[in-house]
């Protein structure tokens, strides 16, 4: 297995960030990774997300639970590969909110791909999450 894990603190409100997440086809606004981004149907677990980023080619991600509020898990599958992306939000110091991105890479080649595939997946996440907390500070 292979995993990552960033975090940052805000002062933005839960319901703030989790609206940002929840607006999937708007993530584009706060993720400059992304060139377009559809989702079937409501933000809940089974919705699919299509997401082209920039100059690359669609990824599948599956929802695979969402609690309101807390966090939310998105899953792909990429040649024999599980790419697990838990989304979280927690207390930070001084009653600010933290906010969780880990990954895992599971599956049988996962411990000689993971490190090649999931640094170029996790690369933008310190500046994708702090546009995000930016964004969410401004409701």
């Amino acid at each position: 297995m292979w995993t990552y894990e960033h975090s940052i603190e805000t002062n933005a409100m839960p319901e703030a960030i989790w609206r940002l997440w929840a607006d999937v086809e708007n993530w584009g606004a706060w993720n400059a990774d992304i060139e377009s981004i559809k989702i079937s149907g409501p933000f809940a677990a089974g919705a699919e997300i299509v997401m082209i980023p920039a100059g690359e080619d669609p990824v599948r991600l599956r929802v695979a639970e969402a609690t309101v509020d807390e966090l939310f898990v998105d899953e792909a599958r990429i040649d024999g590969l599980l790419l697990r992306t838990v989304h979280r939000l927690d207390r930070g110091e001084r009653l600010r909110t933290r906010v969780v991105y880990r990954m895992e890479i599971t599956g049988a080649a996962a411990d000689e791909l993971g490190p090649r595939i999931g640094p170029a997946v996790t690369a933008d996440w310190p500046a994708t999450m702090a546009a995000l907390v930016e964004r969410a500070g401004s409701f």
